[in-house]
């Protein structure tokens, strides 16, 4: 990624065809907090009727009681993935209690002054339930319950492995070729991975939705934040403030030196920071002065999904496996594109165009040469984020790419430019016009800042007079969408037999008591 204008032929190799691309997966996973009819955060369980929290594998709550998480399994498009996605909602909406409603917007609805109000998320009575809910204190007590109610979009993706047999036999390294196929796809997507980061401002310009905040998030925090309407807070040209210093971070993470420029170095790295002592955690303390647990352990990490990043390795574990044994036995599967802010004006957070944006950066970070990954090109990626989190709709926005200046409309359309031949291979393999549309989406945002959905959200929250009766207006909107679904008696019956199955298999686990909780904690610990 260091020449500045490479040919679409050092893009997209000519030996590269849509037959190759043909197996390309994906799956999202999309958060919501549950709102209350007076637009404050939900105080009510996850309802019963959807099934345990615990086992559904397609609805389930994240950090707190209130905030759901909806999952579509592996699909073969945009299109299929987005149907399911919007069948999970129509079914969520149609349990959910009390008028409420889902809250369209990834900095959260209102909270009030307590943090103790925003409810832990309750898995029940068996160990791995406890162990979950612990999880979640531990995290209250490090960042804060606050931090936690912010939602995101993750996006999934596997390319095929015949694709990437293609690839390794155009390596001219042998020590490339030597590889197995699953070090070689692991070593492809480690670079995927590296590229994806040095692309993450352009990401955050063009699908950032989070420029503004309910001032009650702010509560008992310094900020630099200004008034855009009564009860709001922004700055003038913010994109992505949930990818800024306000959203999801870990100061103690920021010194782990976790690198992503091989498989091995990456879950040494992650492992460490399971087993390393924070000072400022110990402080903490593990237990309260009843001697109940308040935090899993003292280390910098209490499990590994506390790691914050834009971007994940991810494998399907196995019973009993950790995300990181599942990457060491059966290497990189799938990478998890995390950087995505939910797009309020989708009733499903997420619509075709950065769905397929996200797929033409993710070939193209793929097909792309990937330089290892050092601190000073980290420390410069940094601060190109905070640049566009802060500022990146201001007429001087500037990207520093290896040691030169751009302005960041410039450094996008080299970007765009260079990717254009891989949405035109795209469009080929699915027999689509989707990812040039979502190019041509793309494009008019980078043309037009006005157009950039930060833009469009300032504007309208000004127009509604505050951010929650903005959001109260979309949820609204949405909500109507959902009621107005037509859900097949099959897909009805398939989310029933879920639930049932869900609540069942919670049951068998709650059954189990060879262990007590407390034992069961001690031998983590």
């Amino acid at each position: 990624m260091s020449q500045p204008e490479p040919t679409a032929q050092a893009v997209l190799p000519s030996w590269v065809d849509s037959s190759l691309i043909k197996g390309m997966l994906r799956g999202i996973e999309r958060e919501s907090l549950r709102m209350q009819s007076d637009g404050f955060l939900s105080q009510r369980p996850h309802p019963k009727a959807l099934g345990s929290a615990l086992t559904h594998p397609r609805i389930t709550t994240d950090y707190s009681e209130a905030l759901m998480e909806f999952i579509t399994p592996p699909k073969d498009t945009i299109r299929e993935a987005l149907d399911d996605l919007m069948d999970i909602h129509a079914v969520v909406h149609r349990h959910l209690e009390g008028e409420e409603k889902l809250w369209p917007m990834s900095m959260p609805c209102m909270l009030d002054s307590s943090d103790e109000n925003i409810p832990l998320a309750q898995y029940g009575s068996s160990n791995i339930g406890l162990f979950k809910t612990l999880y979640r204190h531990g995290l209250g007590i490090r960042y804060g319950r606050r931090m936690q109610t912010i939602s995101g979009v993750h996006y999934n993706l596997s390319f095929p492995d015949h694709f990437f047999e293609a690839l390794q036999t155009q390596e001219t390294d042998e020590a490339l070729r030597a590889l197995s196929l699953q070090d070689y796809r692991s070593h492809r997507y480690m670079g995927l991975i590296r590229n994806f980061i040095r692309l993450t401002p352009m990401i955050m310009l063009l699908i950032g939705a989070s420029p503004a905040v309910c001032k009650c998030f702010m509560t008992g925090r310094d900020h630099h934040l200004l008034p855009l309407v009564r009860g709001t807070l922004y700055t003038p040209y913010s994109t992505a403030l949930r990818m800024g210093r306000f959203g999801y971070q870990n100061s103690a993470q920021k010194q782990l030196g976790i690198r992503y420029n091989n498989l091995q170095d990456y879950l040494e790295g992650l492992q460490k920071a399971v087993k390393t002592p924070y000072k400022n955690f110990s402080r903490l303390g593990l237990d309260d002065a009843e001697g109940r647990p308040i935090q899993i352990n003292d280390h910098v990490l209490q499990i590994e999904n506390e790691y914050y990043s834009l971007v994940r390795p991810k494998q399907v574990p196995e019973a009993g496996e950790t995300p990181s044994q599942a990457l060491q036995n059966r290497g990189i599967g799938y990478v998890e594109l995390r950087a995505v802010d939910i797009n309020p004006y989708s009733p499903i957070g997420i619509d075709e165009q950065t769905a397929g944006f996200l797929e033409i950066i993710a070939l193209y970070c793929l097909l792309q040469d990937s330089p290892a990954l050092l601190d000073d090109e980290q420390d410069v990626i940094e601060k190109n984020q905070a640049e566009v989190v802060n500022r990146g709709r201001a007429p001087n926005a500037a990207i520093w790419e290896n040691g030169q200046h751009y302005l960041i409309e410039d450094w996008c359309n080299i970007y765009l430019q260079r990717m254009q031949p891989l949405a035109e291979l795209l469009n080929t393999t699915y027999a689509t016009d989707l990812y040039s549309q979502a190019m041509q989406t793309m494009q008019s945002r980078v043309d037009e800042v006005d157009a950039t959905l930060s833009a469009l959200i300032v504007g309208d929250t000004r127009k509604q007079g505050s951010m929650w009766h903005f959001g109260q207006m979309l949820a609204q909107q949405h909500s109507a969408v959902y009621e107005a679904h037509q859900l097949s008696k099959k897909t009805l019956a398939y989310f029933s037999d879920l639930s049932k199955k869900s609540l069942q298999r919670q049951q068998e686990l709650e059954q189990d008591s060879s262990i007590s909780f407390a034992e069961y904690l001690a031998q983590y610990r």
